[in-house]
């Protein structure tokens, strides 16, 4: 059973900042990527950034320059740190694991439970 746990949401001013933390237990024996996703009321779940094994990182275009994702394969841990935060960043924001249990197993997608941010303008 892998399970992944967020924290750091909450409520800030725009241009504040957020540091947003997955760690993902369980019976994992290999991931490939993480990364962070997040949904506003009314619109569909939508890619923020996420990082492969390989060190690839790619970010929403919405995003870009100002979050800044980090991965630690030790832990098993993901990070996303969100600058200037605009009122447009208000959302449910998910982590996302590929990972897979043993090598003989394929991989799979894991979410987190969500943790909410919102941007008071």
């Amino acid at each position: 059973q892998v399970q992944l746990v967020e924290s750091g949401g909450g409520l800030v001013q725009a241009e504040g900042s957020l540091r947003l933390s997955c760690a993902a237990s369980g019976i994992i024996s290999s991931i490939n990527t993480m990364g962070w996703y997040r949904q506003a009321p009314g619109k569909q779940r939508e890619l923020v950034a996420q990082t492969t094994n390989g060190g690839r990182t790619d970010y929403a275009d919405s995003v870009r320059g100002r979050f800044t994702i980090s991965r630690d394969n030790a832990k098993n841990t993901v990070s996303l740190q969100m600058n200037s935060l605009k009122a447009e960043d208000t959302a449910v924001y998910f982590c996302n694991v590929v990972g897979r249990v043993g090598v003989l197993s394929n991989y799979r997608t894991y979410w987190g439970q969500g943790t909410q941010v919102t941007v008071s303008s």
